[in-house]
């Protein structure tokens, strides 16, 4: 089953919460100590029914009542996923051919140890589940990863540890269809023997009772009625077996995984609970999921931020859910078709969680960054260049000479007016909360001068076709000539030493063809080093007015 809608009651800072209307993908935002968790442990709370109510009342009153209801689609499917027909046709009695259905966890019935049912015949909450385990049989299977949940906890391997659960749950599943297992079972079995069966009375079985014999002789100086002492050998279960079981990673170096840094040890955290579920999902009986996790972003870079939010996703593509909170805009800026994004905002010491529009997301995602772009962004600006050797002297000039002006960033377009296009697409992918980049009325674009083959081909028209925000006379710029390498200004007698593969800067159209990336690249680095700062500005004008429009466009 899928969650539809949550409504929360007095439940820590939440006082009010009514119907709000979740996805297969969500994403909490807002600052911290405004309520984030607490709606995560609501869901819990539901799920579980743990932990003291005294702690979780809202303002600690004790005469509020504290309540969360959640409505739930896809019952018939679940139902269909259940394996014991007994509780399947009792369930199916219960529900008949309804597929929505809303339960309530609430502080007023057993302590908030049962969960009720609406009737809508009735007009009443009603339990006619019995026993609280009852409910499991059908609701989705939740996972919930906090804060508070580090690897080296959570991979202790006993029977009540979570992963442990998982990786047993799994292993039994596979060991009840191999034959080897039952051929170690019965070896177990010859090995250690039955003490109650005289024909098996293995050597190791000798020695153990052996041992119960001694052990009887003192016993019975302090109780005399005790005739014997023995002791059983009993087939290990799942569950002992992974005490020995250690988890390693190799990332160039082989050793225990909570040794790794934290980011890697919650990475692996996720990825086994994803693991989990994919094996579940595969073998066919398993109910859906519900992954709840806390700072989603805690310990990992962007970039892999962005990996577990691409792989969240493709969880969600199907029967699961996901809630995460977060504070980076790394997961809230890209748009997906299962996603929804709420503000959690608390005001007057009440949380208040809404779901922010596709209009509204620019505001949340500012607001993420600290109120303005160029604190996350790093960028105030971005110049695109066309190729390598541009990119490299541009760097330089910028740092040696201008350092103490707003950052620019620099991409190269590798030589390619449709790079351009594409490099363009990639600022707005990486940056924008909505459908129009808060760049592409800043950027600014230098390009060599169009060849008639180029006009030709359409590329550049099909550029300002594809981008008609992108103003042609005030964001490209062009230059007079068709490579950097013949803009170059003659080098002056001190500057033309030390650069072995050609001691001159400015070339022919012919010497510039001539030229492979490296020498040019290597050409670029020289002039950048050596040019001066009125050098630059006079002879390269067209580079210099670029650079100086990127910096007057710049946030």
């Amino acid at each position: 089953m899928k969650i539809t809608k949550i409504s929360v009651k007095n439940f820590r800072s939440i006082e009010i919460l009514e119907d709000l209307e979740i996805g297969a993908f969500n994403v909490f935002v807002g600052q911290n100590n405004h309520g984030k968790t607490n709606l995560f442990e609501a869901v819990e709370w539901f799920f579980i029914g743990s932990g003291s109510l005294d702690d979780i009342r809202f303002m600690r009153d004790p005469n509020k009542e504290v309540s969360v209801e959640i409505e739930f689609s896809g019952l018939q499917n679940a139902l269909n996923l259940i394996s014991n027909d007994k509780q399947k046709k009792a369930l199916s009695d219960i529900f008949g051919d309804v597929d929505s259905i809303s339960i309530r966890r609430s502080s007023v019935h057993k302590d908030g140890n049962d969960r009720q049912l609406w009737n809508p015949k009735t007009g009443k909450w009603e339990n006619p589940m019995g026993r609280d385990s009852t409910w499991r049989q059908f609701l989705p299977i939740l996972e919930y990863v906090s804060t508070k949940k580090f690897l080296e906890d959570v991979a202790k391997y006993g029977k009540t540890t979570p992963i442990s659960r998982m990786l047993s749950a799994v292993l039994e599943k596979m060991l009840e269809k191999d034959p080897v297992y039952d051929e170690f079972k019965q070896k177990f079995n010859e090995l250690f023997g039955d003490p109650a069966d005289p024909e098996q009375r293995t050597q190791i079985r000798e020695s153990i009772d052996e041992i119960g014999n001694r052990v009887a002789v003192f016993l019975q100086k302090q109780f005399p009625d005790c005739a014997e002492v023995k002791f059983k050998v009993e087939n290990p279960e799942i569950e002992d077996l992974f005490k020995k079981f250690r988890t390693t990673v190799n990332d160039g170096i082989e050793n225990d995984a909570s040794e790794k840094g934290d980011g890697m040890q919650r990475a692996l955290m996720l990825a086994i609970i994803q693991a989990y579920q994919n094996f579940q999902r595969d073998d066919g009986e398993s109910n859906n999921f519900l992954f709840l996790i806390d700072e989603a972003e805690l310990h990992l870079h962007p970039t892999a931020q962005r990996a577990l939010k691409d792989a969240l996703l493709e969880i969600s593509n199907g029967l699961d859910q996901v809630f995460i909170n977060t504070h980076s805009s790394v997961l809230v800026v890209d748009e997906h078709a299962n996603q929804k994004i709420f503000k959690v905002e608390k005001i007057d010491h009440r949380s208040n969680i809404d779901e922010v529009s596709e209009f509204g997301r620019q505001d949340v995602v500012f607001d993420l960054l600290g109120g303005s772009p160029k604190d996350l962004l790093l960028p105030n600006n971005f110049l695109i260049v066309e190729g390598e050797s541009e990119f490299e002297f541009l760097r330089e000039v910028v740092r040696i000479h201008y350092s103490s002006e707003k950052k620019v960033k620099i991409l190269n377009a590798h030589g390619d007016v449709d790079q351009a296009s594409r490099t363009i697409g990639a600022i707005e992918k990486i940056f924008t909360p909505i459908n129009e980049s808060i760049y592409q009325k800043q950027v600014i674009i230098l390009l060599d001068e169009l060849s008639e083959q180029k006009i030709s081909e359409g590329a550049y028209s099909e550029f300002l076709r594809k981008f008609p925000d992108v103003d042609e006379d005030e964001q490209i710029f062009k230059l007079p000539v068709g490579s950097l390498e013949e803009y170059y200004p003659v080098a002056k007698q001190n500057q033309a030493g030390g650069h072995n593969d050609v001691p001159k800067w400015k070339r022919t159209k012919t010497e510039a063809d001539s030229m492979d990336s490296q020498q040019k690249v290597k050409l670029a680095r020289a002039v950048s080093a050596k040019i001066e700062k009125e050098q630059f500005e006079n002879d390269m004008s067209v580079v210099f007015e670029a650079l100086k429009k990127c910096w007057e466009k710049a946030y």
